[in-house]
């Protein structure tokens, strides 16, 4: 899409977005803004401050603008182009709860949440868009009802929305901290307490677009995990996790961090040899609650570990 000739700030559908600059320190915008929405990529920031669509204190501004402590930014995302191949795909999915307005679904590793250039099919979102009639008109084109989401290789619970009003309000419970999301995940080595927390800034990594890192406080965005040892295995543990934020990768990444990193992480793990087969990272989203965005009932859900889940734990117990 030729943004320039395209769009114009504030014009026709899009998310408005307003920032201050709060940092001592002054920062290229280009270089800022990746650090704030690590979802878009350099080529995206560029194209947006280029096209206009990026103010600094309410005028056009270049990539190369050095930020200044106070500094308004405001930001005018114009919603993604539609996918062409985008389309429904019968798939079985195990539905833990649905009605008229959302859709809880205990989620297999290995499927992809939603489509990307190099996973044009054979996602979660695919098979929704064949199981719900009244899907493609939520929250855009590319991620129809999505409310929040899980890598690929993390399996678990997942709440999807089939209303635009279930979908906003869905949203603001994910923003406000009104909805709880666990985890269960196998990590090496075992923490020194029984329980604790995580805060650190999470970014682009420097120098592997694909991956993300631990960053300093002045670029990246507030992340913070709250963690508690279950049982320890050897030299394996337990853990639960519960996400305060949902950046991605978040809990893999913190992990790492601590130098405890996820058993069978393919990106941020440390050992390839491991106590049985694994298809990616031992984390599983066990549960998972918020407040019915129609009804306010309060929901609860809960999913099964997944068989490979259970058969690591059982040979980690064998090798203490």
């Amino acid at each position: 899409m030729d943004l320039i000739k395209s769009s114009l700030f504030g014009e026709g559908k899009g998310e408005f977005i307003e920032i201050t600059y709060k940092f001592l320190l002054p920062m290229r915008l280009d270089r800022w803004l990746v650090s704030q929405r690590p979802e878009q990529s350099r080529s995206s920031i560029k194209n947006f401050i280029e096209a206009g669509l990026v103010l600094v204190n309410y005028k056009p501004a270049k990539a190369k603008t050095p930020l200044k402590n106070g500094d308004n930014i405001q930001i005018w995302l114009p919603p993604p182009e539609p996918l062409s191949y985008l389309g429904p795909e019968p798939m079985n999915l195990d539905i833990l709860f649905e009605d008229d307005h959302i859709i809880v679904i205990n989620k297999p590793s290995g499927l992809t949440v939603h489509p990307a250039p190099g996973h044009k099919s054979g996602t979660l979102v695919n098979g929704l868009l064949a199981h719900c009639d009244n899907l493609p008109g939520i929250n855009g084109k590319l991620r129809p009802g999505i409310v929040h989401r899980l890598d690929k290789d993390t399996s678990g619970c997942i709440v999807v929305a089939k209303s635009q009003e279930a979908l906003v309000n869905l949203q603001v419970q994910i923003k406000n901290k009104l909805a709880s999301r666990n985890y269960l995940a196998v990590i090496h080595g075992i923490p020194k307490s029984l329980e604790g927390k995580i805060i650190a800034n999470i970014g682009r990594h420097p120098k592997d677009r694909i991956k993300y890192a631990v960053v300093d406080e002045n670029s990246g965005r507030y992340a913070c995990t709250h963690w508690k040892l279950i049982e320890k295995f050897g030299n394996y543990s337990l853990m639960s996790f519960k996400l305060e934020t949902g950046r991605t990768h978040q809990i893999r990444v913190h992990c790492a961090h601590i130098n405890h990193p996820i058993l069978g992480d393919p990106l941020y793990g440390r050992c390839k040899k491991l106590p049985c087969k694994l298809d990616g990272q031992a984390l599983h989203a066990n549960k998972l609650s918020f407040t019915h965005p129609i009804t306010g009932e309060e929901m609860k859900f809960e999913a099964e570990l997944p068989i490979i889940f259970k058969k690591l734990i059982r040979k980690i117990k064998t090798i203490m």
